[in-house]
């Protein structure tokens, strides 16, 4: 009801014509030259601001009606909803040559943040952004008189950051830091009054209280964003507002106050020496203010630190802690990469914090910067860290993979540090199985991060195993599924004693011994355990009341497009032993897939595409894995229940068992898998007039008569078995109850190919050539070398298939 109403005011916004507009605009006009600032006026401005917003393109407003939002929105007692409004609509309709805004002249904190929006969000012209970059900064260094509040100001700088840092010069980067020192560190710690009318009982009779900390002690240090007050004084609030942009301005300016060379040899003190310099107030106030503001910025952090180890009164005070905690840790580990000197003191903070939150999981987002913080400087402190690393990887998926802002987190941490994480981290390739429960319980908010992750994962020892969890990537996401279940079931009551008993409830299945090992498989932290396990289909069996869960669909629906990347990675590295393991995998698990919806199917098609790419960048596997392959081709089922997959393992046959691809190919070999696929070929087009004749598609007998003509003429003594095969493909497709079945397409196709392999088949060696072409066949010179045999080959061959048709194929 809502997106409806929604819709029909903005469709009869944009249809307002420009006749009514004005009219419209004059009658705002008049009633903000009356500095009438009523209900009808902010009425009537909330409609021009839907109005001008609600089109692509730009509405033009009169002139009398931009001079009098420009001069309301520059009017002190205006109320708050009108300067706001009037600031919004000239956003909307500025730049245009009837209204040029300056903020030159403008002493007020709250004009100047309104009418710098403005300006800033126009954004085109450099002169523009100085001109409000200059008018900051020396209002920040004017005296404020009362009512004025600088924290208006500091939104401005803030988005200045954002898109243009260097049009602040040196000059105003100090002035602003010898400003966010002052803010940060020295705030008042007492309480600010409430703003009453007075009275009996007015504040004014009562001294301020101090600050208390958020386990209620009163403060005994300076004020932070984790001070508690029932109100706030100007300074107080500046400090909060200073403490939220400061990450950014150290980003932008902070690295330029310390020169590399002297940081490196400052960094090679003692320790005990730099903390005793920078505990000396005096040295302090002598640095530069960039340098100090660092080291107020460090101290700030430290405090925060320190505060966070107390035990709120309130839930909310509680996850304010662990946020400042994130904020504080993130910020000591910049302070340290711009000033290395930082790290002898920052280390022993940061260790302290991570012995304290470690075991605890809900502390989980703030063990991710303390992770960054030790890859960053671990090897300028000489730190062992790989028990934090550890931690990091193996608990935290396995506790807060339904935590979505912590899966988030946690890719986007691994992505940064990709590359140190792979060549520094040992355990970060063997945590795969971990990571993927944060992707299988987040599928659709994960897949683009896990996605530019994967290749990083992909290692040549523990390719299998990951080919495998891909595979089971669904059953992994139904086990945390029932994992959740299971957990408000009471154990005691629900263990199942009878092995004989089937279990129907997945939930159930986890409490009971006999299947725990495979959800223990699962379910595991860390790759190394295995490849896979023996008990797949009862896996699936025991997990099938979970096949039609969303979250268990939508991880399925991503599998494909994970292990199109997957083997993307794998072939740029893999050698033939892998690539044999591979195609095993590949076989066995193209049947063995929990049973979801066109899963099946897709698998069996990303299989049928990369079987191709195996085979082609590692030929001789066809003669490595003849007996597993002949196991596959000499089932009939495997036609029915993956068809696609099944011909391209047919195809592949045909096409790389050649002595010109494995010199260990031989006719023993070759006769195995003629008879098998001729043997198969026969079952499928022998007729049984008595029983339901099963239907295969004109293209698994095409490639399979093909295979076939391709290995008689490797070992040409199977050619008249062929040729009689090839004879009686006519009667077969023409009796009444295979005509039936198949269109007269489907009939002419499998004909046409018969008849080709047929008279191709009458002469023997051209057949070689053309069924069996060497390995270098692509090679230009074969196309372009008149000397060269391939031309006059090519004649013969159009010369034999154009011949009359064999006898028993007239028309």
């Amino acid at each position: 009801m809502f997106g409806a109403s929604a819709e029909n005011l903005l469709r009869q916004a944009r249809e307002v014509q420009d006749e009514d507009l004005q009219k419209f605009c004059s009658r705002i006009a008049a009633l903000l030259q009356n500095k009438e600032y009523n209900k009808e006026a902010v009425d009537s401005l909330q409609k021009l601001f839907l109005i001008v917003s609600a089109t692509k393109y730009s509405r033009t407003l009169s002139r009398d009606v931009l001079h009098k939002l420009h001069s309301t929105l520059c009017f002190l007692k205006a109320p708050q909803p009108v300067l706001v409004l009037c600031s919004a609509i000239l956003r909307e309709v500025l730049p245009c040559s009837a209204l040029t805004l300056s903020c030159d002249e403008v002493n007020d904190m709250k004009t100047m943040s309104l009418l710098s929006s403005i300006i800033l969000a126009q954004g085109s012209k450099n002169d523009e952004v100085e001109a409000v970059c200059s008018r900051v900064v020396k209002l920040l260094e004017t005296r404020q008189a009362e009512g004025q509040s600088s924290r208006f100001l500091v939104p401005i700088l803030s988005k200045v950051l954002d898109f243009a840092p260097a049009t602040l010069t040196e000059e105003q980067v100090n002035a602003v830091s010898k400003k966010l020192v002052d803010w940060l560190r020295y705030a008042s710690t007492l309480q600010g009054v409430s703003l009453s009318s007075g009275g009996f009982f007015s504040p004014r009779s009562r001294q301020p209280a101090s600050i208390l900390e958020v386990d209620g002690a009163v403060a005994g240090d300076f004020f932070t964003v984790l001070s508690i007050g029932q109100y706030y004084t100007e300074d107080q609030w500046l400090n909060m507002h200073s403490f939220s942009m400061i990450r950014k301005w150290l980003q932008c300016f902070g690295a330029s106050g310390v020169n590399s060379n002297d940081a490196d040899e400052k960094s090679e003190l003692d320790s005990s020496v730099m903390s005793m310099v920078s505990a000396s107030s005096t040295s302090s106030r002598l640095m530069p203010p960039k340098e100090r503001l660092r080291e107020k910025t460090f101290e700030y952090c430290n405090r925060l630190i320190e505060q966070s180890d107390r035990n709120a009164l309130k839930k909310s005070d509680s996850e304010l802690q662990k946020a400042c905690l994130v904020e504080a840790v993130t910020l000591l580990d910049l302070i340290c990469r711009q000033d290395p000197q930082f790290v002898y003191r920052a280390f022993p903070v940061v260790k302290a914090l991570y012995g304290r939150i470690s075991s605890d999981s809900v502390f989980a987002r703030v063990l991710l910067p303390v992770t960054q913080f030790y890859l960053n400087h671990s090897e300028l402190a000489a730190v062992d860290s790989e028990a934090v690393y550890r931690h990091l990887f193996t608990k935290i998926p396995s506790e807060r993979y339904h935590d979505t802002m912590v899966a988030f987190e946690f890719f986007q941490f691994c992505r940064r540090n990709r590359k140190t994480l792979s060549e520094n981290v040992g355990i970060f390739h063997k945590s795969f199985p971990n990571l993927l429960k944060f992707l299988a319980w987040n599928t659709p908010s994960l897949f683009p991060e896990f996605i530019e992750l994967l290749p990083d994962l992909i290692r040549p020892d523990t390719s299998i195993e990951m080919l495998h969890s891909l595979l089971d990537l669904p059953c992994l996401t139904a086990a945390l599924e029932a994992q959740l279940r299971s957990l408000t079931l009471l154990a005691s009551d629900k263990v199942i004693t009878d092995q004989s008993r089937k279990t129907l409830n997945s939930a159930e299945a986890l409490q009971d011994q006999y299947y725990q090992s495979m959800f223990f498989y699962i379910l595991r932290v860390e790759a190394g355990a295995g490849d896979t396990i023996d008990r797949l289909n009862l896996l699936h069996e025991v997990l099938l009341d979970m096949a039609q869960q969303p979250r268990v669909v939508q991880c399925a629906q991503t599998v494909p497009i994970l292990l199109q990347v997957f083997f993307n990675v794998v072939t740029q590295f893999a050698d033939g032993p892998l690539i044999n393991q591979l195609v095993l995998v590949i076989l066995e698990r193209c049947s063995l897939l929990y049973n979801i919806p066109d899963f099946k199917t897709e698998v069996q098609r990303v299989f049928s595409s990369q079987l191709m790419v195996l085979c082609k960048l590692y030929p001789p596997l066809i003669v490595e894995q003849s007996k597993e392959l002949l196991e596959f081709c000499g089932v009939v089922s495997n036609i029915i229940n993956k068809e696609n997959f099944f011909t391209h393992v047919v195809w592949a046959v045909g096409e790389y068992m050649s002595l010109s691809y494995d010199k260990r190919c031989t006719v023993e070999q070759i006769t195995k898998f003629f008879e098998t696929l001729e043997a198969l070929l026969f079952e499928i087009t022998q007729l049984r007039a008595s029983a339901c004749v099963p239907k295969y598609s004109p293209r698994v007998i095409t490639v399979l008569m093909t295979t076939l003509a391709k290995l008689a003429s490797r070992s040409q003594d199977l050619i008249p078995r062929v040729s009689l095969f090839l004879t009686k493909m006519r009667p077969f497709v023409r009796s009444a109850l295979i005509s039936s079945l198949y269109s007269e397409d489907d009939i002419q196709e499998i004909l046409a190919r018969a008849n080709e392999l047929n008279n191709l088949l009458k002469a023997p060696n051209v057949a070689q050539l053309i069924l069996g072409p060497s390995a270098d066949i692509a090679n230009p010179r074969w196309y372009k070398d008149t000397n060269a045999s391939l031309p006059l080959t090519l004649r013969t061959v159009s010369r034999v298939l154009q011949r009359e048709p064999a006898p028993g194929f007239s028309a």
